[in-house]
């Protein structure tokens, strides 16, 4: 069976739209995942399955919405993308302060009007670059204080987002590999 590494997007935030871990790791098994794990409270799944990503997600997202009685958005990738997505990060150096590092996961690749839409779009200090369904940042200072969040991506994309800082992404890849 395939590892891979599933992540919600907008769960636990603000104590709102509340889904214990335990919970989500007893649904998961309920759809036949297996060895499921969850990394912290802000919905990251490790598992394996043998089924496509598009459909995993779609489950997920269905089985969520019954249980909870709100929609999550479920992004998911083997763990070979998300190595591949680390390894391609060009803003990754062993210089770098991984604080100032995330990985906004695009739901699927954006068409290329939209991509050279957001390119022309500029917040220096912070910086960004997509790479298939993948959009890099880097944040000269605080996460929370960039425009270069999960509604602007999807706004200017037109695909489904959800971010992780740096050391969540590092984390997932190493929970992914046991």
């Amino acid at each position: 069976m395939n590892r891979k590494i599933g992540i919600l997007r907008g769960i636990n935030v603000g104590g709102k739209r509340k889904i214990l871990m335990v919970d989500l790791k007893s649904t998961c098994e309920k759809l036949g995942l297996k060895n499921v794990t969850t990394y912290i409270q802000s919905g990251n799944l490790i598992f394996n399955s043998d089924k496509p990503n598009s459909e995993l997600e779609n489950e997920l997202e269905k089985a969520i919405t019954e249980k909870y009685g709100f929609d999550v958005p479920v992004i998911v990738r083997t763990e070979k993308e998300l190595e591949n997505s680390i390894n391609n990060n060009p803003f990754f150096d062993k210089d770098t302060d991984i604080k100032q590092l995330h990985l906004t996961f695009l739901k699927e690749k954006p068409n290329m009007e939209n991509l050279e839409k957001i390119l022309t779009f500029k917040y220096e200090p912070d910086k960004f670059q997509i790479e298939d369904k993948d959009a890099f940042i880097f944040c000269a200072e605080k996460y929370h204080e960039s425009k270069l969040t999960n509604n602007f991506f999807e706004k200017q994309l037109k695909v489904g987002a959800t971010t992780r800082n740096w050391k969540t992404v590092m984390k997932l890849s190493e929970l992914s590999k046991n």
